[in-house]
């Protein structure tokens, strides 16, 4: 069944989120995970504590799972984290 991750974001360094991001993409490739969906949100009900969403899209939860513990994701996590506050969620 195909799982996603849901990425809550607001940036905070825009070099660093550049290069995280261009990372993170090389990344997803052996997992077979892809963007589906990423930009500022348009608030239409509730609150939220950040400014933009990504969403990746995986054949299954464990590629998704798989992909978030990689060593190449893991070695990219400091540099996500001087680029933007996040939280990621899996669903699927």
């Amino acid at each position: 069944m195909t799982a996603l991750i849901i990425v809550d974001l607001t940036p905070i360094n825009k070099d660093n989120l550049t290069a995280y991001s261009a990372a993170a993409a090389e990344t997803l490739l052996p997992f077979e995970g892809e963007f589906i969906a990423k930009g500022a949100i348009e608030q239409l009900h509730g609150k939220s504590s950040y400014s933009t969403k990504v969403v990746i899209q995986f054949p299954s939860k464990e590629k998704a799972s798989d992909w978030y513990h990689s060593d190449a994701y893991q070695a990219i996590i400091p540099l996500r984290d001087k680029g933007m506050d996040s939280q990621f969620h899996l669903i699927g």
